[in-house]
């Protein structure tokens, strides 16, 4: 139970979860890079600044947010209207770096246009919500069942990391491999030409000389 807790806690580390601050209908997109066929999970709340308390509010009513997930071949995976918090989920369908962009959308009459928000965003790649699924465990045994179900999906999340990061390296070696033949071949071809255009001075000026009856 140690060791399947420790693994946990590892495979819990690969979540990314931060806020930052933007105004009300700002844009804010991130980037991430993800294998294929991987599941993504994301999960937002915003808050919204109170002039009277100088702080930010626990919710943000009136507001909601539009979330959009594009990749770099233009093709949108997601795009919808969600609450001032919520859940939402894409699968990859090409490895390479995906566009999550969040924008609050007021449902509000009277919008406060420019006000600051703080948005909370945690983003998990390739896992379910293991919480909810060991809440509606009946015993322990159920719930040990869950969390191994829950490991074997993260270490084959884990091996398909790798494998798509090993790819990845190969192919930046090739495209190395690629640039440095051709920084020879060009440093091959500038020597030649450097000596082609001395052997040419020299014949110029012995021809100079000649003609000019100096030598």
């Amino acid at each position: 139970m140690q060791l399947l807790t420790f693994l946990l806690s590892f495979c819990f580390s690969l979540s990314t979860a931060f806020y930052f601050h933007v105004g009300e209908r700002e844009e804010k997109c991130i980037i991430e890079d993800i294998p294929s066929d991987t599941l993504i999970t994301g999960t937002f709340k915003i808050q919204q600044w109170d002039l009277g308390r100088h702080d930010f509010l626990e919710s943000a009513p009136g507001l909601g947010m539009f979330v959009t997930v594009t990749t770099y071949n233009d093709e949108v995976l997601l795009s919808k209207l969600y609450g001032p918090q919520g859940t939402f989920y894409f699968t990859s369908h090409s490895p390479g770096e995906h566009i999550i962009c969040l924008e609050s959308n007021s449902t509000r009459l009277v919008s406060f246009g420019g006000s600051k928000l703080r948005i909370h965003l945690a983003i998990r790649v390739g896992e379910h919500d293991l919480d909810a699924a060991i809440a509606q465990a009946k015993d322990k045994v159920n719930e040990v069942s869950f969390k191994l179900e829950h490991l074997i999906e993260q270490m084959e999340q884990i091996v398909k990391e790798q494998n798509y990061q090993r790819d990845r390296e190969e192919e930046f070696r090739t495209t190395s491999e690629d640039t440095n033949s051709n920084v020879l071949w060009w440093a091959f071809a500038q020597t030649l030409i450097f000596i082609s255009v001395g052997i040419f001075q020299i014949k110029y000026l012995k021809d100079f000389f000649i003609a000019k009856k100096l030598v």
